[in-house]
């Protein structure tokens, strides 16, 4: 174990991302949910916006923590096509999986935006947030989604990752800022000794707290 929790590794990785405290252009956007806590901190003691974008895996039907793609908002869709050739998943599951997963992004969207629009990224320093990063589809997704809006820098912020994600996300980013890249790795939840699932309701709370305490 590696972290006592989200919000202990947020931390961790804020006193790593000091060069951007009190930058006016910084925007910290977090992968929702489990990224929510952990670039909350990131948020607090950089002095900076937080918000969120939504991605959301396409499982495999028959072993869903295993993606063979993602959607991230703005109508970004990525294939694993070597995972779709290997499994021999065909285009009418990808479909059914695609339109499942664009529900429940369209969701939660609603949820934590509500009426407020996605905010601007030209020209900014934008800090991609997750609490973890295993296959890296969700991240890449995003990378592909914030890159459409022409920011002047994306740095990715996550406490662990999986060593061949890390060196597979690192030439598509200006940087990423990462505590650990452990060579055996199973899963983003074995470095951390408190792991529940973020809820809806907490995600909400510390986007509101967030922009009060920025006031």
């Amino acid at each position: 174990m590696l972290f006592k929790d989200r919000t202990a590794a947020g931390q961790i990785l804020a006193s790593k991302l000091v060069d951007y405290t009190n930058c006016p252009d910084v925007l910290v956007l977090a992968l929702p949910r489990g990224g929510v806590p952990v670039a909350f901190e990131i948020a607090q003691a950089l002095n900076a916006p937080l918000d969120v974008l939504v991605v959301r895996k396409l499982g495999v039907p028959d072993n869903p923590e295993l993606a063979m793609g993602a959607l991230a908002s703005g109508g970004v869709r990525i294939i694993n096509q070597q995972i779709v050739d290997d499994l021999k998943i065909s285009d009418e599951v990808i479909a059914r999986v695609a339109a499942q997963e664009q529900r429940e992004l369209e969701r939660r969207e609603s949820i934590y935006r509500g009426d407020e629009p996605f905010p601007e990224l030209t020209g900014r320093k934008v800090i991609l947030v997750d609490d973890g990063l295993a296959t890296g589809a969700t991240m890449w997704a995003a990378v592909i989604a914030v890159r459409q809006k022409k920011p002047h820098e994306i740095v990715l912020a996550v406490p662990v990752a999986a060593p061949e994600t890390y060196q597979q996300l690192q030439s598509k980013v200006e940087k990423i800022v990462c505590i650990s890249t452990p060579s055996q790795f199973y899963s983003v939840g074995m470095y951390y000794e408190d792991f529940p699932q973020t809820t809806d309701a907490e995600v909400h709370e510390l986007l509101k707290k967030s922009i009060v305490n920025s006031q």
